[in-house]
């Protein structure tokens, strides 16, 4: 049994990432400050006796013995992370700082979840980890483009000057259940908007593409890299490299929800990517044979499942 903290457990990832973990024997620290996350999240979690939630925000140093952990805690969706810039650049950069620290404290092994936003609105498709990015380092959004691209460098910083245990993911869009049906992201807003029969709402023509993971393959990507040998540190890719337009998605959606929802168009925002696949060689080759195994269809009906239970239970949509 090892003891894991987990940052942002009861997060859309972390709190699928808390149930894994306990599932495998371990005990689990799940800390949040509920500003995306909801204890709704892991209220199934609570009778485990190895589990603790405790409520917190890790741009204030926490104390605890720990063997791992994961580093999950930042808003990850336009809408929340543009909501406050400053508090997330300094959940991004100040909460690494504070994590590191413990982990070269207590001798732990630490995982960043980073992202694919590393990439920014990239010039080379798809993108390896070798690309180094083309990110507006002073647009919208780069509150958290930048926050993680700094909190890469802290990472490989406290490695090389300390020798702290460390691993790095570059996280691509990612959905399932547990998402926060507010985030903007544009899986849980085409699932939302079709349920309701409202208009679905395509920034830009569509014809921009993104490459979807179902949360499952993500939280298994993950615990492999913590796993992995010693000297692999990342950073590693990890997602789902068939690429799908915005136009394809949100036909997907209407089709499984059965939805009259028509699409209407906005103006895309600023420094929005156009296009965004993962090459994933790396992970197949240092992860044992990691890769996404749950096609787009499949994860989105089981993701409509928890949305439209959602919906029921909140009193927006009948049964």
């Amino acid at each position: 049994m090892k003891k894991i903290l987990v940052t942002g457990g009861a997060g859309f990832v972390g709190s699928h990432l808390c149930e894994r973990l306990l599932r495998e024997g371990n005990e689990v620290i799940c800390l949040d400050n509920y500003f995306t996350g909801s204890k709704e999240n892991v209220l199934h979690l609570l009778d485990n006796p190895y589990f603790e939630l405790v409520r917190h925000d890790v741009t204030e140093p926490y104390l605890v013995e720990v063997d791992e952990i994961y580093n999950l805690a930042c808003p990850a969706s336009p809408v929340h992370y543009q909501h406050n810039p400053i508090k997330t650049i300094k959940t991004s950069v100040m909460g690494a700082i504070n994590m590191l620290g413990l982990a070269k404290r207590v001798g732990a092994k630490i995982l960043q979840a980073s992202t694919s936003e590393v990439y920014g609105d990239p010039l080379v498709h798809p993108q390896p980890e070798s690309y180094w990015g083309n990110v507006n380092p002073i647009g919208i959004r780069s509150c958290y483009d930048e926050g993680k691209r700094c909190a890469e460098t802290l990472f490989m910083d406290y490695h090389n000057q300390n020798d702290v245990k460390i691993k790095i993911i570059r996280i691509f869009n990612t959905y399932g259940p547990n998402m926060n049906p507010e985030d903007g992201r544009v899986v849980s807003n085409f699932i939302v908007q079709a349920l309701k029969g409202e208009n679905i709402t395509i920034f830009g023509d569509g014809t921009q593409t993104r490459s979807f993971q179902y949360v499952d393959d993500l939280v298994e990507g993950m615990v492999r890299m913590m796993n992995s040998r010693g000297e692999f540190l990342g950073p590693v890719n990890i997602g789902n490299p068939v690429e799908f337009t915005m136009l394809e998605l949100a036909e997907n959606v209407i089709k499984l929800t059965n939805s009259t929802s028509k699409i209407i168009h906005l103006a895309l925002p600023q420094d929005d990517p156009m296009q965004r696949k993962p090459v994933i060689e790396v992970a197949f080759k240092e992860l044992n044979g990691w890769e996404p195994k749950i096609p787009l269809e499949k994860g989105l009906v089981k993701t409509i499942a928890y949305f439209k239970g959602l919906l029921i239970k909140r009193g927006e949509l009948t049964a």
